[in-house]
């Protein structure tokens, strides 16, 4: 499938919910929420992609990094590239309403999978769409992650419970979801957490747990005192608090503070394999990619979602020959300007 044609096809099918454009950054869509855009001025979101394009790359042909490997091992699973699709949900709130959150959800996973790599699916205000999301991830074996929304303690343990029964291999929470303006337009109570209300999600259940949404070094230690697994350092794609710096210009200290102590992925801006390679070298252990996979899903369906990832696999490759690295592994500071 041609990726110029899944991209127009996306353009028609989200009914002007997102206008696909050349760059997705942000700022035709500012303060579009509900919607695909950023709160406020939109400038979060602009911001994670200006802050991961102001860094270059060192071009490196002289080394025998001929065929590089882009695989990983996250969660114990391995993957052909470290990147995740993001838990997107809200076909209805935010994407037009011209497909169902099954259809929408289906063609995520199941594109994720032919391709290699793994799907997160969310929790939204409609009660529904996350039992849509795990119906459909335990259609497919249960090959993916769930990520639920900061309710009540009692509530995200019961929604982590669904997520075991769909076979899902690991759970995690968007913390950062606590100011999520589509949520309170529904009336629905999301709230931050306190260490001990994150320890005792994390000690509800045996699977690796994720929380996302953290933007500072001392956050990320609070998150690893917490015991969780792994950490996604996001500002949620500049949709809950305007006027945070990008994910690019945070990720290295959060990563210089907790390296080694917990899975840190990153989640903000990343759209093609060199930005993937860049947010690799800045500390990260992987990646989520939210906005791309809604327009890859809604013009070319799974084929489009699989086409979508094919693209960042070679771009990754590519890159990564011209860098002078062999594995994940290699990618690290020197490749940056």
């Amino acid at each position: 499938m041609d990726y110029k044609e899944v991209l127009k096809n996306a353009r028609e099918n989200l009914n002007g919910s997102c206008r696909v454009c050349r760059v997705c950054d942000g700022k035709a869509c500012a303060g579009e929420v509900p919607g695909m855009g950023g709160k406020g001025t939109g400038e979060a979101f602009s911001e994670n992609v200006e802050a991961l394009d102001s860094y270059k790359l060192n071009m490196r042909v002289i080394h025998d990094a001929k065929d590089p490997d882009t695989s990983v091992e996250l969660f114990g699973r391995k993957m052909d590239v470290p990147v995740f699709a993001a838990p997107v949900s809200g076909t209805t709130l935010n994407m037009g309403g011209k497909f169902s959150e099954e259809e929408y959800i289906s063609w995520v996973i199941g594109g994720c999978l032919d391709a290699g790599v793994y799907p997160m699916v969310g929790d939204t205000a409609v009660e529904s769409f996350l039992i849509t999301n795990l119906e459909q991830l335990k259609k497919f074996g249960g090959d993916g992650i769930a990520i639920i929304k900061p309710w009540e303690n009692e509530n995200v343990i019961k929604k982590i419970k669904l997520a075991e029964e769909s076979g899902a291999y690991a759970v995690g929470m968007d913390i950062d979801a606590c100011g999520l303006i589509t949520l309170s337009l529904h009336g629905k109570s999301v709230m931050p957490k306190t260490v001990d209300q994150i320890k005792e999600i994390v000690e509800s259940t045996k699977l690796p747990f994720i929380l996302k949404g953290i933007m500072t070094a001392d956050e990320a230690e609070l998150a690893v005192k917490a015991g969780v697994s792994a950490i996604v350092v996001s500002n949620h794609g500049g949709r809950v608090l305007d006027q945070t710096p990008g994910v690019a210009d945070v990720l290295p200290e959060i990563a210089e503070t907790v390296k080694g102590k917990v899975t840190i992925l990153a989640d903000g801006g990343i759209r093609t394999g060199v930005d993937v390679l860049k947010i690799i070298a800045l500390g990260a252990d992987g990646v989520l990619i939210g906005r791309p996979f809604v327009a890859a899903s809604f013009g070319g369906q799974r084929e489009g979602v699989k086409t979508y990832i094919d693209n960042i696999k070679s771009d990754l490759k590519s890159a990564m020959v011209l860098t002078g690295c062999k594995n994940i592994k290699e990618i690290t500071g020197r490749v940056l300007y």
